[in-house]
């Protein structure tokens, strides 16, 4: 059977571990061929081949339920499941998504894109499943690196309290979440993977196999059950923790080994109550490349299959605010031993990988816990130091009681610098960073700010540094700067809550906020070229705004436009409205942003375009909206 004609991954039933095999080849080629071409994540999905078709073929997926921890490891789910001839369009606009997405197939049970939450979610099924008195199968397949994460332990410490929910949690172990795993739970399971009854019976007892007359290098399949019952024997003690947690161990199996992957999810079904099946699996598996540099090939930009190497950019590009942020993190860090940089199992992505290479006292990984990555630092400010949360803007949303109970009621000098805000791209609704203006704009004692570009990110981290009256935020996109001179040195801070006025005009106000910015400018001069005067104010902060700047102009002009790459409601458009408001100024406001929808996949460009907020178009509603007749010359591709 070639998985073209796979439409339903209840035909892997009866195949043989040769069939199976061959699927699993052909799986891993899609897998590689796409991303080579439209990036994305690579090596999750790699490592979880076998794993997948092995639990798919104990599974009837007409009924049971399966939940992924992060849609990035369930590719080859994807492609099991009727999208294997669409799976060239992943994380492309109106393609395949890169998440789960339950509006996508009916076998995406589940979907997620931040991690932790898998055993949640199949835990309420399970218990929905009992109080309606059905029955199914519900599996959870949660990554060890999302084990990092308080959600998954809160579910499997109540999971463990159900001695009569049937619920299997296979966990995928691969010693990685996107970086190395860090705690003391990636450290015991290292310890269960590598103690030596395991080892001994995985190493040893094989090798005295082979030298049994008859059995030669390969162990039959009634051996290689043999070997694996009596490493179950050793389980107890290495496996205690989650037997004293209440769940039944079963593992480690080898996560690439068909036969004894489907013996052991076919013995798991069969035990009553919560189970925990332990996989050990490598990620990357199948491609060398990725097996070698895991955290490179987590995930990649369309690159060469043959060398793994990025494939070039037509011209030279500026260093992406991820890297200035870094460099200019450390340079200040280097004479500030105060400074710690903390992030949430994203060293690479936020660019605290440098200040982790350079100053490693300096720099702390959480793993995958937000929350205990703020109130930690909430901590740390008590005592002086100068806590820097790195998060991406989507993922401080899991903090956001922290944010307020432990960092803004206390009022305590915390930096939160929030990478990939606004719209984000390929990676769709989980990751776009679009509320994270209106969720911190409406709590006492925070300060919001973020830069027009590279430059004014530089100072806007010395402003964070500087800044002890309390918690201060800075948002940034992703991507490249706008290859703008950078300092190495002597960046002075901003005065908070201060904009800057970057052109005159006379009949339209326009502010602007970050990213927005040099938009604006270009949207002026298409105004001008159908004569239309623009102003553009740089906003810089949010909060507190500047309504010296804005005010006066606002009442002066008359008629006022807001830019944003953000969730309008609540958002920067709403804080200059509620200033014009309370000062009495009434005059015409267009709002221009993310209105309240969902923003799918799809490049940055390719989403602007369709919310309205390329130049051209922007132009073109504000002349329609202030009724200048020229507006019909002004197209949205011109």
């Amino acid at each position: 059977m070639h998985l073209s004609e796979l439409t339903h991954p209840n035909q892997l039933h009866g195949l043989s571990i040769a069939q199976l095999t061959q699927i699993a080849a052909q799986i891993r080629d899609k897998h590689l061929e796409t991303v080579a071409a439209t990036g994305g994540h690579l090596g999750p999905g790699l490592g979880v081949v076998e794993l997948t078709l092995a639990l798919y073929q104990t599974l009837d997926l007409d009924k049971d339920r399966v939940v992924w921890d992060v849609g990035h490891q369930a590719y080859p789910h994807k492609m099991l499941t009727g999208r294997y001839n669409n799976f060239h369009t992943l994380r492309q606009k109106g393609g395949i998504a890169g998440y789960l997405n339950r509006r996508e197939s009916p076998f995406d049970h589940f979907g997620a894109g931040h991690a932790s939450t898998s055993i949640s979610a199949a835990l309420g099924m399970a218990i929905a499943r009992d109080l309606k008195g059905e029955n199914f199968k519900v599996v959870a397949i949660i990554g060890d690196g999302a084990l990092t994460g308080g959600m998954a332990l809160e579910a499997i410490n109540h999971a463990g309290h159900l001695p009569h929910t049937n619920l299997m949690v296979v966990l995928n172990d691969n010693e990685m979440s996107i970086s190395p795993n860090v705690g003391a739970i990636p450290r015991y399971l290292n310890k269960i993977r590598l103690s030596p009854q395991v080892q001994f019976i995985t190493d040893n007892l094989e090798e005295q196999f082979k030298h049994i007359p008859f059995f030669g290098e390969n162990l039959t399949p009634e051996m290689q059950r043999i070997k694996e019952g009596m490493k179950r024997l050793a389980v107890p003690k290495v496996g205690a923790v989650f037997e004293e947690l209440g769940f039944t161990y079963v593992g480690p199996v080898d996560g690439h080994n068909l036969e004894e992957l489907i013996a052991t999810f076919q013995h798991a079904h069969t035990i009553p109550g919560p189970v925990l099946v332990h996989v050990a699996t490598v990620k990357g598996k199948g491609y060398a490349i990725a097996e070698k540099d895991q955290v490179g090939y987590h995930a990649q930009n369309p690159f060469d299959l043959v060398t793994g190497k990025a494939k070039p950019s037509s011209k030279p590009k500026p260093p992406s605010y991820s890297k200035v942020f870094g460099e200019t993190l450390t340079k200040l860090a280097e004479n500030d031993p105060r400074i710690v940089g903390i992030t949430a199992a994203m060293a690479t992505g936020t660019g605290l990988d440098i200040l982790q290479k350079r100053l490693p006292k300096q720099y702390i990984d959480v793993g995958i816990a937000e929350q205990h990555a703020v109130t930690m630092a909430a901590g740390m400010a008590t005592q002086g130091m100068r806590p820097v949360v790195a998060i991406y803007s989507t993922f401080l949303q899991r903090a956001y009681d922290q944010i307020i109970h432990d960092v803004c009621i206390q009022k305590l000098p915390v930096f939160f610098c929030m990478d990939r805000a606004g719209i984000v791209g390929a990676d769709g609704p989980t990751h776009q960073g679009m509320y994270d203006i209106a969720y911190l704009r409406c709590l006492p004692n925070m300060v919001l700010m973020a830069p027009k570009d590279e430059a004014e990110l530089q100072r806007m981290i010395v402003t964070g540094i500087n800044y002890t009256e309390g918690p201060i935020a800075l948002r940034y996109p992703r991507g490249n700067g706008y290859g703008v001179a950078l300092m190495e040195e002597g960046w002075e801070p901003l005065a908070i809550g201060k904009g800057e006025l970057l052109r005159s005009g006379e009949d339209v106000l326009l502010v602007a906020y970050g990213s927005m910015v040099y938009p604006a400018m270009q949207v002026a001069e298409i105004l001008k070229e159908h004569g239309m005067s623009a102003a553009v104010i740089n906003a810089r902060f949010a909060k507190p705004l500047d309504t010296e700047l804005i005010l006066p102009l606002a009442k002066q002009i008359g008629r006022v436009v807001t830019l944003e790459e953000g969730c309008l409601m609540g958002g920067f458009g709403s804080a200059v409205l509620e200033a014009l408001q309370e000062a009495d100024i009434l005059v015409p406001v267009l709002r221009l942003g993310v209105p309240d929808i969902l923003v799918e996949h799809a490049s940055p460009d390719e989403s602007k375009a369709d919310l309205g907020l390329t130049p051209p178009q922007m132009a073109k509603t504000i002349m329609q909206k202030f009724g200048v007749t020229e507006a019909t010359v002004v197209t949205a591709s011109s």
